[in-house]
């Protein structure tokens, strides 16, 4: 499988790589945290790491480390707007459960 995001989750990261001015993209990752065990990570990439693997959409590279893969192959990023929220969301196939937050979860 692999890694994927909306066009309004590509145009949303084009709009913040390009307002940085710099990046190769944008990491996804999960890292120990919360109710449930893991939670998401998005940040900025300048530079790879040898054990990236990269996948591209709309012309974002998408970059997730080795040990989130295991929890993230087949998610697909998304940015959601409803009333005065916005934000991304994962929609990721591998989750069994979720804390009553939302912010973090379980495979």
């Amino acid at each position: 499988m692999a890694i994927s995001m909306t066009p309004p989750a590509a145009e949303r990261v084009r709009k913040f790589l390009d307002n940085r001015g710099k990046g190769l993209g944008l990491r996804l990752g999960v890292k120990t945290s919360g109710c449930s065990g893991l939670a998401y990570v998005l940040e900025f990439v300048d530079d790879l790491n040898e054990d990236d693997r990269v996948f591209e959409h709309d012309g974002i590279k998408i970059i997730v480390d080795e040990k989130s893969y295991l929890y993230l192959d087949g998610t697909e990023l998304d940015y959601t707007r409803d009333g005065l929220n916005e934000g991304f969301k994962f929609n990721n196939p591998n989750v069994k459960d979720s804390c009553g937050c939302g912010e973090s979860f379980t495979v």
